[in-house]
Parts: C-alpha cells; sequence; structure tokens
C-alpha cells in the first residue's frame, strides 16, 4: 500500500477526481499514470483532539488494509477523509459503506474517460 508522497496530490484528488461519502469518511478518487494505486489519509482538527484523529487515522488504514486492498484499480490515488464519527462509527457499516463508495467511485470515473457517443445526422 503506497501513500501520495506530496501534497499536490491531495490538490489533484479534490479537483480533478470524484467524491463519494460513506460512514463515517469522505473517499476522493482520481487517475494518474502509474501502474500501482496509491492511498492518502486526512483527519483534521475538526474531528477532535490529537488522540480522536489518530484513531481515526488507524482506522482508516485498516479499513483500507481490508476493503481497499481488494478493490482498488491501478493508476489510481484515493483520499480518505475523516469525518467527526470515523473514530466512534460501527465497524462493519464503515466497512460496506466503503466498498460501496469505491465502487461509485469507479463508475463514475469510467463515465468521465469514456469518449461521448458521436451525434448522428
Amino acid at each position: 500500500m503506497k501513500t501520495i508522497p506530496s501534497r499536490a496530490g491531495f490538490i489533484a484528488a479534490r479537483s480533478k477526481g470524484e467524491k463519494a461519502l460513506a460512514r463515517g469518511l469522505v473517499i476522493q478518487a482520481v487517475s494518474y499514470e502509474s501502474d500501482e494505486w496509491r492511498i492518502g489519509l486526512t483527519a483534521t482538527k475538526k474531528i477532535g483532539n490529537a488522540v480522536t484523529r489518530n484513531r481515526a487515522r488507524r482506522r482508516m488504514r485498516a479499513l483500507a488494509r481490508e476493503h481497499l486492498s481488494r478493490l482498488a484499480k491501478p493508476g489510481m490515488d484515493y483520499v480518505l477523509i475523516a469525518r467527526h464519527d470515523t473514530a466512534t462509527a460501527n465497524w462493519q457499516e464503515m466497512g460496506q459503506g466503503l466498498e460501496k463508495a469505491v465502487r461509485y467511485l469507479h463508475r463514475a470515473i469510467a463515465a468521465k474517460s469514456a469518449p461521448l457517443p458521436k451525434a448522428q445526422s
């Protein structure tokens, strides 16, 4: 599981990518030129103190290992953003929500990059 190395990767996911909501987190995804997928984790001070933020990051990392590693596509950046209930939300609900959101993101990105059908005259 590789990580997004710079702030530019996070900004690209936010500005050029797609976004989906899941129980306890927000997932952003964008494609980039590579043959492997990368992950970035964000937990802002809005969600709580350092203990809460670290717990949220640990849970997101574990979710990524368990669920995202099976669903991730090569050449994609995934940014997981903690929400106020990430540290305390039900584990199964978070896992199911993450899987559903990732499938949605893959469909949205595929639809965005698919060529438009030509108009017939």
